[in-house]
C-alpha cells in the first residue's frame, strides 16, 4: 500500500472531542420534563413474591408512580437469538418468582435521581424463599431446584456433533481434564443506560447503550407493540460494551413503556454496583475433554463435553458453546471431533456474548491440552504445535466441525512470536532458574489461536453521499465505543474518493438515518460495514465519471480519475472536474444521462459468503513466586494476523485492550457466587481487573495473510487480543509451577490457588 493513506498510523478524528471534554454521552443529554428511574431489585436468589408494599414509596417528595408487575402484565422480552423453551421468556417485570439477586421487583419513577433512589429503598416486598442453584452442572440433576416449573427442567439448548467414527483408535496418549472457565462480568466504562422520550405521534424517541441500534429498536417494536418506524433509536458515543450491550435490557425497555404511559421523558442509569449485579455476564463454561495422539505427538481425535451457565434467563449465553464447536480445532489438523453441549439456567445474572464469545473458551482448552500433551511427551510446546498445524498450502480448508478456514500460515506467526520473545534464551533462564531452585520461578506460555470473525450475520450497509460543498458524509451500519470507525472508515473513504479526511463526516447508529446495520459484534465492523463502504465509494466515483462523460461528451471508458481526485478526460487534465463539481452538476436533472437519479452519492450492501478466520500466537512470560503464590507478569508478545490493516494504530490498540482483558481473565477476573446464589464480588474492590500497574507493555508484531472473502482482504482483530492472550498467560503461570509437578490449575490464577498447588 505503498503512497497510500490505508495501513498508516493517522491521529484517531474522534480524539479531539473526546480530550476536551465535548463527547455526548447519554448522562450528557437531557429533555425537559424528564423523569428519573430507578429499580428495585431482588435481594435473594430465588423466591415467590407474595406481596410488595409499595404505599410509603408512593407518598414521597417527588414520586409520580411505582409500578409492579400488574402494570405490564404479558409483556415479555422477546428471545433476539436462538429458539429456546417458550415458558423461559423474560418478563419485563416477573410477577409470580424473581430468579436471581438483580431481578426486577418494581420500579421507581420520581423527579429526581436522588427522590427515585430513595423511593426504591421505601419498596418492601416479601418473599417466599425457594431453594437456589448456581452450578450449571448441578442445575443438570434430577433433584436440583427447577427455575420454570412450566418448563420442567432447567435445560434449555443442547449442541450435538458426533464424530464419523465412535472409535477413538489405539490407546498411544490420552490427555483427559475438566477445565472451567469462571464467570465474568464485562465492565465497561460506561455503564448501561436509557432515555425514552414520547412524540405527539405515538411513536418514541430513544437513546440507548447499544452495539446494535437496529437490533434494540426492533426489540423495543416487539415488546411494545408498536411499528418500527415510529420509534427512532440512536446511541450516542458510549464508553464500551464488550459483548454486554449487545442484548435490550428490561429496565431499558420499561423507560419506553412508562414514557408512554406518563407521556413524559424518562430516563435510567445504571449504577456500577447494578452493573456488575445485571449487566449479562461471561463465558461460565466447564469443559470436560479428551484428546487422542499418537506417540509422535500428532493429534487424531478430541472429544469435548460442555456445560453452559445460561443464567437465570437464556439469553445468546445459551448460545455459546456453538461458537466454542466451531472453534474446537483450532490451528491444528485434528481429524476426528465428538462435541455435546448442554446449557442450563440456573440462580445467576443470565449470561451473553462477552468478548471472543465461546472463541476464548474453546482456545484456552485447546492451548491447555496443547501444553498437557506435550509434557506427556516431553516435547518442547512450541515443537507440538508445529507439528500439528494445518500447513499452508491445505487452504481453504474445513474442520471436523465443518468450519471453512480462508487462509493461514500458522507456524511462520509461531516463528515470529518465538524470533521477538527471544524464546531459547528465556528456555535458558528457566532451565538455570530451576537447577538453582530460585523462589521466582519463570514461565513461558504459548497461545496459538485462529479466530471466526464475522460469524453470525454476514451483511451489512453502507453509504456514501458527496455535497455539493466538497465534503462527504458516510454512513455506516456498524456502531463504534471506542474503535476508531470514524477514523478507519474515514481513511477507507479517503483513499477511494482522493478526498482529504477532514473533509469526511461520519454518521453511525441512528435508526433513521441508517437504512440497516448489524452494528458492532464479533469482529466483524472493517470487513462488513468497510467492504459496503468501499464499494458504495467505488459506484460514487463511477457515477461521477458518467457525468463528467456526458457532460464533456466524452466516452465513458476515457473517463478516469486523476492522483489528485479529479474527475476528467484521460490524457487532458484541463478537463477534470472536483468532486465537489460534479456533485453540483449532479444536482441538477438537466445535467445528467437519462434515467440517472440525481446526487452524487451510492449505497451498498455487502454479503460475505463466509466467516474470515484470523490467527497467531501470543507469548507470554510471567515470574511465580513460589513462597507466596504471587505472580508478575514480565512481557507479553502478540504476534497477529488480520489481514489487510487499515491504521496500525487502531489495530494495535484493540490489541492491546484485547490483551489486558485475557490478563484479567487468566490471573484476577472471576464473578462468585456463595451456595446460596449471593453475589460475593458486587464491586471493584472484590471483582479484581488488570490496572497499568499489573500489565507491561505490550509487544506487538504481525503476519499478513490477506482473505479471498471481501473485497478489502481484511480480517478482524477487536477479539484476537483476548483470545491469544489468555491461554499464553496461563501456560506461563503452569509452565512456571511444572517443577512441582502441578497439572492444571482453574483460572483465575490467584496466588492463593498457586500456593495451594505448590503445597
Amino acid at each position: 500500500m505503498a503512497g497510500s493513506i490505508l495501513g498508516a498510523s493517522v491521529k484517531r478524528v474522534e480524539d479531539p472531542r473526546f480530550v476536551t471534554g465535548t463527547g455526548r454521552y447519554l448522562p450528557d443529554l437531557h429533555f425537559p420534563g424528564e423523569l428519573w428511574m430507578a429499580v428495585v431489585r431482588s435481594s435473594v436468589p430465588h423466591a415467590v413474591v407474595t406481596s410488595i408494599d409499595t404505599e410509603s414509596a408512593e407518598s414521597m417528595p417527588g414520586v409520580v408512580a411505582v409500578y409492579t408487575a400488574a402494570d405490564f402484565e404479558g409483556m415479555t422480552m422477546p428471545i433476539e437469538f436462538g429458539g429456546h423453551p417458550a415458558p423461559m421468556q423474560r418478563p419485563l417485570i416477573p410477577s409470580d418468582r424473581v430468579r436471581f439477586v438483580g431481578d426486577i421487583v418494581a420500579v421507581v419513577v420520581a423527579e429526581t435521581p436522588s427522590q427515585a433512589a430513595d423511593a426504591a429503598d421505601a419498596v418492601w416486598p416479601e418473599y417466599d424463599e425457594l431453594p437456589a442453584v448456581v452450578d450449571p452442572k448441578a442445575a443438570d440433576q434430577p433433584d436440583a431446584p427447577i427455575l420454570f416449573a412450566d418448563h420442567g427442567t432447567n435445560l434449555t439448548k443442547t449442541h450435538r456433533l458426533e464424530a464419523a467414527s465412535n472409535d477413538p483408535g489405539p490407546d498411544e496418549v490420552v490427555i483427559s481434564a475438566t477445565i472451567r472457565h469462571q464467570r465474568l462480568a464485562a465492565i465497561p466504562l460506561e455503564t448501561n443506560s436509557a432515555v425514552s422520550v414520547p412524540r405527539d405521534d405515538g411513536g418514541l424517541d430513544v437513546w440507548a447503550g447499544s452495539q446494535q441500534a437496529h437490533g434494540h429498536r426492533n426489540t423495543f417494536s416487539s415488546t411494545l407493540g408498536i411499528e418500527r418506524d415510529l420509534i427512532h433509536l440512536k446511541v450516542p458515543d458510549m464508553g464500551g460494551g464488550f459483548g454486554a450491550k449487545i442484548a435490550t435490557y428490561p429496565e431499558q425497555i420499561l423507560t419506553a413503556a412508562i414514557a408512554l404511559k406518563l407521556n413524559r421523558p424518562v430516563r435510567w442509569e445504571e449504577s456500577r454496583r447494578e452493573n456488575l449485579q445485571v449487566m449479562s455476564h461471561g463465558r461460565a463454561q466447564v469443559h470436560d475433554v479428551t484428546m487422542y495422539a499418537s506417540r509422535d505427538g500428532k493429534v487424531r481425535r478430541a472429544e469435548w463435553v460442555v456445560t453452559q451457565d445460561a443464567g437465570a434467563y437464556p439469553l445468546y449465553g445459551a448460545e455459546i458453546p456453538l461458537f466454542t464447536m466451531r472453534m474446537t480445532a483450532g490451528p491444528y489438523l485434528i481429524p476426528e471431533l465428538d462435541f455435546t453441549s448442554r446449557s442450563l439456567v440456573t440462580n445467576t445474572t443470565p449470561t451473553h456474548a462477552y468478548r471472543g464469545a465461546g472463541r476464548p473458551e474453546a482456545t484456552l482448552t485447546l492451548e491447555r491440552l496443547m501444553d498437557m500433551l506435550a509434557a506427556e511427551l516431553d516435547l518442547d510446546p512450541a515443537e507440538v504445535r508445529r507439528r500439528n498445524f494445518i500447513p499452508p498450502d491445505a487452504f481453504p480448508h474445513v474442520t471436523a466441525s465443518g468450519e471453512r478456514y480462508d487462509s493461514g500460515r500458522y507456524a511462520e506467526a509461531l516463528d515470529l512470536a518465538l524470533r521477538t520473545a527471544g524464546y531459547e534464551q528465556l528456555r535458558e533462564e528457566q532451565r538455570r532458574r530451576r537447577e538453582s531452585k530460585d523462589r521466582f520461578q519463570l514461565g513461558i506460555g504459548l497461545g496459538s489461536y485462529v479466530e471466526i470473525t464475522a460469524p453470525g450475520g454476514r451483511k451489512d450497509w453502507g453509504r456514501v453521499e458527496v455535497h455539493t460543498d466538497g465534503t462527504v458524509t458516510i454512513y455506516s451500519g456498524a456502531s463504534s465505543h471506542g474503535h476508531s470507525h470514524e477514523t478507519t472508515f474515514a481513511q477507507l473513504a479517503s483513499q477511494v474518493l482522493k478526498v482529504p479526511m477532514d473533509q469526511i463526516r461520519f454518521v453511525q447508529a441512528d435508526t433513521d438515518q441508517i437504512k440497516r446495520g448489524g452494528g458492532t459484534m464479533g469482529s466483524r465492523s472493517m470487513q462488513m460495514a468497510g467492504s459496503a463502504i468501499k464499494r458504495a465509494g467505488d459506484s460514487v466515483i463511477e457515477k461521477a465519471r458518467e457525468i463528467v462523460a456526458h457532460a464533456a461528451e466524452a466516452r465513458l471508458e476515457d473517463v478516469v480519475q486523476f492522483d489528485d481526485g479529479r474527475i476528467g478526460v484521460t490524457g487532458v487534465p484541463d478537463t477534470g472536474r472536483t468532486l465537489a463539481e460534479v456533485a453540483t452538476l449532479a444536482a441538477d436533472p438537466a445535467n445528467l444521462p437519462d434515467g440517472m437519479t440525481p446526487g452524487l452519492d451510492a449505497d451498498d450492501i455487502w454479503e460475505q459468503e463466509n466467516a474470515t478466520v484470523p490467527f497467531g500466537t501470543h507469548v507470554s512470560v510471567v515470574e511465580v513466586d513460589t513462597e507466596t503464590g504471587d505472580v508478575r507478569l514480565l512481557r507479553h508478545i502478540a504476534c497477529d494476523d488480520p489481514g489487510t490493516v487499515f491504521s496500525r494504530m487502531v489495530v494495535d490498540g484493540q490489541v492491546h485492550g484485547g490483551v489486558a482483558q485475557g490478563v484479567g481473565q487468566a490471573l484476577y477476573e472471576q464473578f462468585l457466587y456463595d451456595e446460596l446464589g449471593t453475589p460475593l464480588t458486587g464491586n471493584l474492590t472484590s471483582y479484581l481487573i488488570p490496572t497499568g500497574v499489573t500489565m507491561p507493555a505490550i509487544e506487538i508484531d504481525r503476519t499478513v495473510t490477506t482473505t479471498d472473502q471481501n473485497p478489502l482482504g481484511v480480517k478482524g482483530i477487536g477479539e484476537a487480543g483476548t483470545i491469544g492472550s489468555t491461554p499464553a498467560v496461563a501456560n506461563a503461570v503452569l509452565d512456571a509451577l511444572a517443577p512441582f509437578g502441578v497439572r492444571h490449575v482453574d483460572m483465575p490464577l490467584t496466588p492463593s490457588k498457586i500456593w495451594q498447588a505448590i503445597h
